[in-house]
């Protein structure tokens, strides 16, 4: 039987990532798009240091992605990876949901969006 050492190993460091709440809000102010370090670190009260550790743990949990431009680094945030590791988690500890949630929104009449 194999080990799934690797995939668990590698969605804990995204679920130890997504524990913090700065972290969290760095992954929704990305939703909007890329943003660069500095207009993350300005949206936050504390120091950029601060901000500069926990976009490592982000992109340490492949939770985001960065890119140089010039003297700035921007980040994006990893949509894919976000969803995968959060999905792959919520369908074994309750599939039940998952079906019930895709069946509703399958079923609802196009333009309905409740």
């Amino acid at each position: 039987m194999e080990s799934p050492a690797v995939p668990s190993d590698d969605e804990a460091s995204a679920f130890r990532a997504l524990a913090d709440p700065t972290r969290r809000q760095i992954l929704e102010d990305l939703r909007g798009g890329e943003l660069a370090a500095g207009e993350i670190a300005s949206r936050f009260s504390i120091s950029a240091p601060s901000i500069s550790r926990h976009l490592g743990v982000l992109k340490g949990a492949g939770l985001v992605t960065e890119r140089r431009d010039a003297n700035r680094i921007l980040y994006s945030l990893a949509e894919e990876r976000l969803a995968l590791c959060v999905g792959r988690f919520l369908s074994t500890v309750c599939p039940e949901q998952i079906v019930l949630r895709n069946t509703k929104w399958r079923s609802a009449p196009e333009g309905d969006a409740s």
